[in-house]
């Protein structure tokens, strides 16, 4: 269960037009450590409990483990998380034969858009929409988990 994703910043709003799906999520952090996270999600109707370790020196693979747990359970998980509740809203957008998950980041993280594109292998090529920045894959400053400790908002510019 290797999870391979790249991540990078977007410069425009286009992809909200070209978003066929679009979902809620509202995710807390019982460990935040970088070595190995545990993640309650809830998105929409459906809620997650998920662990990842840590990266590979790219920054692209790593473990991940997902199971679907009921909403009511991950409700009181997240009360239970650390500080630093994420909310954003994502947008599905296909772009060839590929989907980019896009976050628009609210709260503490308000004015964040990053786009992930899983993969099935770290050197396997894809294409690149013109809303499509910086690369920010190996930069832990901008890890969910990290955002939760250390808001967007908080950044200096």
């Amino acid at each position: 269960m290797i999870e391979i994703e790249r991540k990078f910043l977007v410069t425009s709003e286009d992809f909200r037009s070209k978003s066929h799906t679009v979902h809620d999520i509202a995710q807390g952090y019982l460990n935040s450590n970088p070595n190995r996270t545990v993640r309650v999600r809830i998105r929409g109707e459906q809620a997650f409990l998920t662990v990842k370790g840590k990266g590979n020196t790219s920054g692209m693979s790593r473990f991940e483990w997902e199971k679907e747990i009921p909403k009511t359970d991950a409700q009181q998980l997240l009360l239970l998380c650390e500080n630093g509740v994420i909310e954003k809203k994502r947008y599905e957008v296909q772009v060839g034969t590929h989907t980019y998950e896009v976050d628009v980041f609210f709260g503490n993280n308000e004015g964040l858009i990053i786009a992930e594109i899983e993969l099935n292998s770290e050197f396997e090529s894809f294409e690149k929409p013109n809303w499509l920045g910086q690369e920010v894959t190996n930069n832990e400053r901008f890890y969910n988990a990290y955002l939760s400790q250390h808001p967007f908002t908080g950044w200096s510019k």
